[in-house]
């Protein structure tokens, strides 16, 4: 229905999804999807979220060897770049996360949301002020050969997550800056251009 509008269908995985948690999952569904307008949305924060970083960990990061989980991580990243082809990549989603002062309960809240859930709604500020490899994951997509839109999606409510006032202006400039940030870290990266 929506290819005869002319319009596409991308797909993310959420970090705290039961059934497609990674970037791989959602890539193997929309191959069995197979339609010509049916692609990808990856996201740093929900990447990073399930195979770096946990919020639940005294470290904030996924509960392995940290040698393990550097390699781990460069082998995913080194997969997405190999396999996925950049035009079926239709949105790459920006964010970056606070590590908890304090290592979140593991438990299912009474709202039925679960820690990486919690974590995603308040604990997501813009790249280069939390501690996701954030340009790792954009290097990657960039190699996929995807040229398209970078979208930002911060849910902020600071390093304690309670809350944050922002003055639009003065934030909108500051997420300017660091879109020229992140585009010269990845650019530095020969590979990428």
């Amino acid at each position: 229905m929506l290819a005869k509008k002319n319009f596409r269908m991308a797909y993310e995985n959420w970090c705290w999804s039961t059934h497609a948690p990674t970037w791989k999952d959602v890539w193997d569904i929309v191959q069995k999807v197979d339609r010509s307008n049916v692609g990808l949305c990856l996201d740093t924060f929900q990447s990073a979220g399930y195979e770096w970083a946990d919020p639940t960990t005294e470290s904030g990061l996924v509960d392995k060897p940290k040698d393990q989980l550097e390699k781990d991580w460069k082998e995913s990243l080194d997969e997405l770049a190999r396999t996925v082809p950049g035009d079926k990549v239709y949105f790459l989603q920006i964010s970056d996360a606070y590590k908890p002062k304090q290592p979140f309960s593991k438990d299912v809240d009474g709202s039925g949301t679960r820690p990486r859930g919690r974590w995603s709604h308040d604990f997501r500020p813009l790249p280069f002020q939390g501690y996701l490899p954030v340009v790792d994951f954009t290097k990657a997509v960039l190699k996929t050969g995807f040229r398209g839109y970078f979208s930002y999606e911060v849910f902020d409510g600071g390093p304690d997550g309670k809350g944050k006032d922002y003055e639009l202006n003065d934030f909108a400039n500051e997420a300017m800056i660091t879109q020229w940030k992140l585009v010269q870290a990845c650019v530095e990266d020969e590979e990428v251009v």
